[in-house]
């Protein structure tokens, strides 16, 4: 698809871009919250942040751009949920769960 943008005068152009920006804005958002839903609170999860060992640990919010996860060693990420990955397969989960993750899964 070709637009041709040169008879656009500069407000239109600048209203063109404010609507431009506000829709892959609005994209990211729906990308980002899509990869939300393949997770669940209490699912155990990975990552790797750049300049960082890996990180392992239990999701624990759902936030509006990214997810909070405290780590096996006790830290706290705010995290992208396109950056996490299940750590284990759901099938394999412990059967005998502590009581605090059991009110996390709900």
């Amino acid at each position: 698809m070709k637009l041709n943008i040169d008879p656009l005068t500069e407000p239109e152009l600048i209203e063109l871009n404010h609507k431009i920006v506000e829709r892959l804005r609005l994209m990211r958002q729906i990308r980002s919250h899509k990869e939300m839903f393949r997770f669940k609170i209490g699912d155990r999860v990975r990552f790797h942040p750049s300049g960082h060992e890996p990180q392992t640990g239990t999701l624990t919010r759902f936030n509006q751009k990214s997810v909070t996860v405290i780590t096996d060693n006790g830290g706290h990420w705010n995290v992208a949920p396109t950056l996490i990955e299940l750590a284990e397969p759901k099938d394999s989960r412990d059967a005998e769960e502590s009581p605090q993750l059991k009110l996390l899964r709900g």
